[in-house]
């Protein structure tokens, strides 16, 4: 396998971790991690001479230019999830880093969005743009604007769905400190129905996938739009799941349906945000195609709902 230069901005992220481990353990490509704080990088970095960590941010990308260059890969997992610099740099410092990519070299660029940006058919949904929040519509933002640069035809856009991910040496991905929170009060939770499906894939499998992407771009028959997600689910079935591993039995199920949930949100003034209120009344986040290690022959690290709570140090009761 040819040897590549890769460059991997949000080295120092949830993903970010499990990707560089992935690439310095698995590959032999020469290595550019950009991180903010290199003491929040917790991996072996010094295990091999051709692992560089940078440390600067997308704010200032412009620092490393002349390093862009060269590059033959590059992997653009950094995002701001809020505040002030949310747009400049999800769009407006991105969009600079990709102009100082070589289109004559750069072999492909790997670009995270989110999944939320997407509708059913994998189609720009557009009330991401509308009702988003920062990080969303910063998101959908960017996605009209890439497809304009002359690095365009070398990207290969990804979309993660809900991303598990974290351990003692790794920060975890914000939805995982939920699942033991799920687990506390399953006895509650397992009476309801909720009308509602999702995916959701590990930041170990996500980084099995771009590993592969990198010495296997897609190609000109391929989509370069790639949702990052297990199979979906149903949100009863989730339920049905962990009560199963927990060893809980579901003896009756309510519904809990739209109208009342607006009802509880009305009589408590509980305020919600125009995205929140748009999910509530989507409810089916799945996607008409989706990706994972299965797809291309590769091992699934966390495929199911045992696997998740397996992972998380839930005991099973089976």
């Amino acid at each position: 396998m040819t040897k590549k230069r890769i460059f991997v901005t949000g080295a120092s992220g949830c993903i970010g971790h499990y990707l560089s481990e992935a690439l310095i353990k698995q590959t032999d490509h020469e290595l550019y991690l950009l991180v903010r704080n290199p003491e929040k990088l917790k991996i072996d970095t010094q295990v091999r001479p051709d692992v560089t960590v940078l440390q600067g941010d997308m704010q200032r990308i412009q620092h490393f230019a002349e390093l862009l260059k060269t590059i033959d890969v590059a992997v653009l997992t950094a995002t701001a999830w809020g505040g002030a610099a949310t747009f400049d740099i999800n769009v407006v410092k991105t969009l600079e880093l990709l102009s100082y990519l070589d289109p004559a070299i750069c072999e492909q660029v790997i670009y995270f969005s989110t999944a939320s940006v997407l509708d059913n058919n994998n189609q720009p949904l557009k009330e991401a743009g509308e009702l988003g929040t920062d990080y969303i519509r910063s998101k959908y933002d960017c996605l009209q604007k890439i497809g304009k640069l002359a690095i365009a035809p070398k990207i290969t856009e990804v979309f993660p769905t809900l991303v598990l991910g974290g351990d003692d040496n790794k920060p975890y991905s914000h939805i995982t400190p939920g699942i033991l929170e799920v687990t506390k009060y399953i006895d509650f939770i397992r009476f309801f129905q909720a009308d509602g499906s999702f995916h959701f894939i590990h930041a170990r499998d996500i980084a099995t996938v771009v590993r592969y992407l990198i010495d296997n771009p897609p190609q000109e028959n391929e989509s370069r739009q790639l949702v990052l997600g297990q199979a979906p689910l149903t949100a009863n079935q989730a339920i049905e799941e962990v009560c199963a591993y927990l060893g809980k039995k579901i003896y009756f199920r309510i519904p809990v349906s739209f109208s009342l949930a607006n009802l509880l949100i009305v009589l408590f003034r509980i305020r919600m945000a125009a995205w929140d209120r748009f999910c509530m009344s989507y409810r089916h986040f799945t996607y008409q195609k989706f990706v994972n290690p299965d797809s291309f022959g590769l091992p699934n690290y966390c495929a199911t709902i045992s696997d998740v709570l397996r992972i998380s140090d839930v005991q099973s009761y089976r």
